[in-house]
C-alpha cells in the first residue's frame, strides 16, 4: 500500500515546514521572505558559517542557499553539509544568477536550482514539491524506524543513527553516554497480569523515558523485549547519571504495581557509559551492556556507570 498523507495533513506539514534563507544580501533575503512566508516558517542566516550553526541546533526541512557570500561560499556550505551525518539529507536548493556555477551546484548535493531574477511562482513551487518528498521519506522512515507497539524508534533506527552520533562526537571531540535500561522482572510481569497488560506497561515506560528528555538530539529506542536504550548526544558522564536517575525514579513513580517484586512496583536497572574515558577501550555499548548487568547484580531498580 502507498505512503501518503491526506490532502488536510499535507498541507498542515507544509505550512509548518522550515526553510532556512542563506544569503548575505538583505534585499535578497527579503525578496524570497515576501515569496514563501505566507506558505512556510522562515529562518534566515547571512553567512554559511551562520547557517551551519543553525543547522546544528534546528535542522530545517529546506534551505535556499546563493553561491557567492563573504566567508564560506554557497558551494563549500552545502559540500559541508552533505558530508556531515546530521544535516546530509537536508534538501538544498540554489538561488543565484552565476548559470556558469550549475554544474558546481550538482557536484556539491543540491536538490534544484532557481535563476535570478526569480519568478515567484516557479520558487514556491519547486520548494513546495522539495518539501512535500521530504515530508514522504520522513514518512517512510517513520514506517521503517519506528516500533509499533512503544511508538519509539526501534533497533533498526538506533543501529543506524547511533554510528553517526558516534562518528560526529569523534570529530568534534566531544562526549556522548549511552544508558542501556532493563524493566526489572518483566517476564514475571506478563506471567501475572498478562501480555495485554505487560504491553500497557512497556507503552508507559517507552513514553515516560521520551518525556523525560529534554534535548531535541536526545533519542529513546526499544532495543529488544522490555530493553530500551536511550542515546544523550554532547553529554557527560555526570551528566547522564542524571539524566539516569531521573529515568528510574520517573519510571517507579508511575506506581504500576508488580507482585513479584521486592519493591511493589514496576522499575528499571540502568546500565550507562560514555565515549570519551574509553574511546580506545572497549565499545560504549559493551560497557553500557556490563554495567547493566552490574545494576541487576546488585539488586535491581539501580544505576550504574
Amino acid at each position: 500500500m502507498p505512503l501518503n498523507y491526506t490532502d488536510s495533513e499535507l498541507k498542515l506539514s507544509l505550512k509548518s515546514s522550515s526553510v532556512l534563507i542563506v544569503d548575505d544580501q538583505l534585499l535578497s533575503v527579503i525578496v524570497l521572505k515576501r515569496i514563501l512566508a505566507e506558505h512556510f516558517n522562515i529562518i534566515t542566516a547571512n553567512s554559511g558559517e551562520e547557517a551551519i550553526e543553525v543547522c546544528k541546533i534546528n535542522a530545517p526541512d529546506i534551505i535556499l542557499l546563493d553561491i557567492t557570500m563573504g566567508g564560506m561560499s554557497g558551494i563549500e556550505m552545502c559540500l559541508k553539509l552533505k558530508t556531515t551525518p546530521e544535516s546530509q539529507d537536508i534538501p538544498v536548493i540554489f538561488v543565484t544568477s552565476f548559470e556558469n556555477q550549475e554544474t558546481a551546484c550538482w557536484e556539491a548535493g543540491a536538490v534544484d536550482f532557481v535563476k535570478k531574477p526569480i519568478n515567484p511562482e516557479t520558487l514556491f513551487r519547486r520548494v513546495r514539491a522539495h518539501i512535500t518528498i521530504k515530508l514522504q521519506q520522513d514518512l517512510l522512515s517513520q514506517k521503517v524506524y519506528f516500533d509499533d507497539l512503544t511508538k519509539v524508534f526501534n533497533r533498526r533506527y538506533f543501529d543506524a543513527h547511533f554510528k553517526k552520533v558516534e562518528l560526529s562526537a569523534l570529530r568534534e571531540k566531544s562526549d556522548y553516554a549511552l544508558l542501556l535500561i532493563d524493566i526489572d522482572y518483566f517476564k514475571q510481569y506478563n506471567d501475572i497480569y498478562g501480555h495485554i497488560q505487560g504491553d500497557n506497561a512497556l507503552r508507559l515506560v517507552a513514553q515516560t523515558l521520551t518525556n523525560s528528555l529534554q534535548r531535541p538530539s536526545d533519542f529513546v529506542a526499544r532495543y529488544g523485549g522490555e530493553e530500551f536504550i536511550v542515546v544523550l548526544p554532547n553529554t557527560s558522564s555526570e551528566g547522564a547519571l542524571c539524566v539516569a536517575e531521573k529515568l528510574k525514579k520517573n519510571i517507579i513513580d508511575l506506581g504500576i504495581l508488580h507482585k513479584y517484586s521486592e519493591f511493589n512496583f514496576l522499575t528499571v536497572s540502568i546500565g550507562g557509559s560514555t565515549l570519551q574515558p574509553h574511546r580506545n577501550n572497549k565499545s560504549t555499548l559493551d560497557l553500557a551492556d556490563k554495567k547493566l548487568y552490574k545494576a541487576k547484580d546488585l539488586g535491581r531498580n539501580q544505576v550504574c556507570f
